[in-house]
């Protein structure tokens, strides 16, 4: 498995009371490793999945750290791109009481290093990969390079949109991606269709379907999941928990599906691990739960 995408430090302030804008909020402030890609890689590592990380950081304090935590996670990092000239990536984000993200600010300049040039400098382990996990970080060229050296090597790819900001980023090449794990406002980009309901949702996965993508996968947040596929559909309820962070559900969400897949696993219960994994992480303080493994996304698997 090789992963490709940005590692930051998360920053995070959760009110203790309604927010009030214009003015400052008592609350808590904690940081953790975070990152979309390397979120989704530390996930794999703790679920026992082989996993290679290409990502870049500052060779600063920040770096060290990011690149130490995700190697104890047991993710190879030995082709991390570490920077002199750019700083480590930040992820600022401001939470409710219930902790659900109300605002957030990232500072990812250093994912630019991520050049086609790395990616084809890396181009045995991706062509040896069972799989390539992405996120919309990457600049358009650098996923068009990717997806031509998978597309060659047979290798499936599947795409985190990221945000609504970072969305389009997919759509050049949509149809070459094999899975897609938008939430419902980056489905409504890349199709270009409402998604404000299940029945919605199945429709937006339809439409990514008859373009190509092989599965797609709309969160739709409290409401669970809806996932579609040329073998068939479905909706995927959300399992009920006390939400403690809901920062990197949706990468863990990703990592719990592609852990079915590499299995073998049916798709039905890929969709069911992917939603285990992502309430885990909603129940920990930390972006990826330190706690996870196979036993405990099993265990909390919705049946």
């Amino acid at each position: 498995m090789v992963v490709i995408g940005a590692a930051s430090v998360d920053i995070k302030g959760k009110a203790l009371s309604p927010l009030v804008p214009a003015t400052s909020n008592p609350g808590e402030i904690k940081w953790s490793i975070g990152g979309v890609g390397r979120n989704v890689a530390e996930n794999l590592g703790r679920l026992g999945v082989p996993t290679i990380l290409l990502t870049a950081v500052g060779d600063d304090a920040f770096g060290q750290q990011i690149v130490e935590r995700t190697a104890a996670g047991g993710v190879d990092t030995s082709h991390v791109l570490l920077s002199a000239e750019q700083r480590t990536g930040t992820y600022v984000a401001v939470l409710s009481p219930a902790g659900e993200m109300t605002v957030s600010i990232d500072d990812m300049h250093i994912t630019e290093l991520l050049t086609p040039d790395y990616v084809r400098a890396h181009v045995g382990l991706l062509r040896a990969a069972r799989l390539i996990v992405l996120d919309g970080n990457l600049a358009v060229r650098t996923l068009s390079a990717v997806l031509t050296i998978a597309k060659r090597s047979g290798v499936p790819v599947c795409a985190d949109p990221v945000s609504l900001r970072l969305a389009p980023r997919l759509k050049p090449r949509l149809c070459d991606y094999t899975i897609l794990t938008p939430n419902a406002q980056e489905a409504e980009i890349l199709t270009e269709m409402p998604v404000r309901s299940t029945a919605e949702a199945a429709r937006a996965a339809q439409r990514l379907i008859t373009c190509g993508v092989k599965i797609a996968i709309i969160t739709l947040a409290e409401e669970g999941l809806f996932y579609a596929s040329s073998q068939g559909s479905g909706h995927i309820p959300a399992s009920r928990c006390e939400v403690v962070d809901a920062t990197g559900a949706g990468d863990a969400l990703t990592a719990g599906v592609v852990f079915g897949l590499v299995n073998n696993l049916p798709l039905d219960e890929c969709m069911r691990l992917g939603v285990s994994a992502a309430t885990i992480a909603l129940s920990s303080p930390e972006t990826v739960c330190p706690e996870m493994s196979q036993e405990l996304l099993f265990q909390r698997m919705v049946i």
